[in-house]
Formats: structure tokens, sequence, C-alpha cells
């Protein structure tokens, strides 16, 4: 038995606790302004139609893998804002602003957990910074996109994110499908590392229906929370370990699965990332391509499609010096692809 009287029988592999700064601090500290709501409200309503099939236009989300530098992430989102003004009439763009990275094993989780990218997980920092982040790229009147890992750290950044995504390895988890009922955007459930589709649909299902479970309110107080059910869900195809699954007779598959998960027409949206392109960076653009001949040729449950792209092409290791705007994380296609994909896809689709 301990000094204290406390049996020695928890917290035995803890090194230690850590207060955390509340929601509602946060919040207080760097608030959602007009523009900035304007942005979120807007770009959460074109999605929602698109899913309805009531706007025809096709949803791209792209963006670095995952963000690690303020400053290259707003000179990114400062250019993809202007591709969004000007492409409009036949693309919704969002920005792929992403600040948890799920590890297969072990690395550096995302800039909520370590923004410094040095082992201090000043996750305090990290909440405050990427809320910084996110409230300058709505004001841009650019939608922001991200995935949600830690079911906490919605109450500090959703009210500025218009989209959401349920990972690979979590659209399988209770938790993550319980809080994807809750959350105020449409979210995609992206299909598991095996390339499985039917884990996606059973959490689509799920969270379409109210939901009680345990979370934090925005004074980061330990609380019930209870949940109306999200209805603007929709199944991500990354590929899997079985390969690609954006061809024809996936697509064609997956839309007869679909009927039975979802009422919304377009619920299919493609990752040209990940398995979908062998894990080559360089391969996203002729996924990209062979999706939009689809949508030519009529097929009209596919809501769009997501590009892994950044202001420098490919990757770099996490160490001193960093090339300016080249991903940390995942490889990315560059900018001027990223601006010549865009601007091909909107002629094809006229």
């Amino acid at each position: 038995m301990s000094k204290n009287g406390r049996r020695d029988t928890s917290d035995l592999r803890v090194l230690g606790f850590e207060s955390v700064v509340t929601p509602r601090q946060v919040l207080e500290g760097c608030p959602l302004d007009a523009r900035a709501r304007e942005t979120v409200t807007q770009g959460r309503s074109e999605l929602r139609k698109a899913l309805a099939g009531k706007d025809g236009r096709l949803v791209v989300i792209c963006g670095p893998c995952s963000i690690h530098d303020p400053e290259c992430a707003l000179e990114y989102a400062g250019r993809l804002a202007e591709l969004r003004r000007e492409l409009s009439e036949r693309l919704i763009l969002v920005m792929r602003t992403y600040f948890e990275k799920p590890r297969t094993t072990v690395g550096w989780k995302g800039f909520i957990n370590d923004p410094g990218r040095d082992g201090t997980y000043d996750i305090n920092r990290g909440f405050r910074e990427a809320r910084r982040i996110l409230l300058d790229v709505n004001r841009l009147d650019l939608p922001c996109a991200t995935e949600f890992l830690d079911p906490v750290v919605p109450q500090y950044t959703a009210d500025l994110v218009s989209w959401a995504a349920i990972g690979a390895r979590t659209t399988e988890s209770q938790t993550h499908r319980q809080m994807a009922s809750g959350l105020s955007m449409p979210v995609g459930f992206k299909n598991s590392t095996d390339g499985g589709l039917q884990v996606a649909l059973d959490a689509m299902v799920a969270a379409t229906h109210p939901h009680v479970f345990l979370g934090i309110d925005t004074g980061g107080q330990t609380s019930i929370v209870r949940t109306t059910g999200n209805p603007d869900v929709h199944v991500v195809l990354r590929g899997g370990n079985g390969g690609s699954n954006y061809s024809r007779a996936h697509i064609a598959f997956t839309r007869v699965l679909l009927n039975g998960a979802t009422r919304n027409p377009r619920s299919l949206l493609v990752d040209c990332s990940h398995a979908n392109s062998d894990k080559d960076y360089r391969r996203q653009p002729a996924v990209f391509h062979d999706v939009l001949e689809q949508v030519r040729a009529g097929e009209s449950s596919i809501l769009g499609l997501m590009l892994e792209s950044h202001l420098a092409e490919g990757r770099q290791a996490n160490e001193e010096p960093l090339v300016y705007g080249r991903s940390i994380t995942d490889a990315c296609i560059g900018w001027e692809q990223t601006e010549e994909l865009l601007r091909g896809g909107f002629e094809l689709l006229a």
C-alpha cells in the first residue's frame, strides 16, 4: 500500500498528468467571427446540397496530407481560395486542413499533438494554433476539411470545419461513429485498410442514428452527450491491401451497396491517394482523370474526389532544415500539378 493509503494498482505506467486548456478558453481566445462563420455555413450548405443531388458540382477536397507549418499552409490556402472563386461554376473546392495524423505504429502524430515537431508535445499550443489556422483559412472564403481522430478535438475546432473524415483505422470504432452522429458537418467514412466496404457502410448507418455517450463540454467537464444523428454521411473509397477501388466496376458495386446505408444520392467520394494510387503520389492524376471520365459518362453517385497536394511535391523527413511547403507525412503532388488538374477538371466538366 502507498503512503497515502491508496493501493498501488492504478496508473502504474503513467508518468504524469498535465492540465489541458478547456475548449471554452481556446474558443474565447480565438473566436469565430462573422466572415469565418459565413464561410463555414456556406461550405456546409454546398456540401449538403451536393450530397442530396441538389447541386451538381463536383466536390474536390485537396491540400496537404497534414499541416505542419502554418505559414506554408496559409500560402497554399490563398492560392486555393483564388481557384475556388475562379472555378466555382463547376467545382466545390474545400481545403484539407488535417491536424491529427493516425499512425500504423509510431511517428509524429500531427500538429495538435506536437506543434513544434520536437517531442515537446505542447498540446495546449497545438489547440490554439490549429484553431488560428482554421480561422485564417475560413477568412479567405475557403471552407476547411479535416479528419477527427481524438473524440475530444471537435470541441476545440469543429465550429470552423465544413467537412470531416473518419479514417480507415477508426471507421469501425463505436466511439467515432457516436462522435460523427453529433457533428454539425457532413462526414465521410473511409473504407477499411483491407479495402472492405461493409465497415464503412455500417458506420454510416450507425452515425445517422441518435446516440448517448460520454464526452466533454466546452468547459472541459466530462458529460453525457446526447445526439440527434447525422444524415449527411457518405463513403470515401481509398483502396486497400487488395489494391484500388475506384474503377467503374468498383463504383457500380459500391453504388448498389449504398442504397441501404444512406438516402443521399451522391454519397461516394474517391480518395486519389493512399491505396488507390498504390501509395505513389505521382499516380494521383491518373485516378483523378479516371473518376472524372466516369462523371462525364453519367455516373451520378460520385460526390467528388480527394487529393493530397502541397506547395512542393514529394515528402521529406521531419528534420531541419525543412524544404518550405513539402509534406513531412505522406508524399503530395505539388502546386503546379494541382492547379493543372483542377483547371483541367473544370474544362472536362463543361
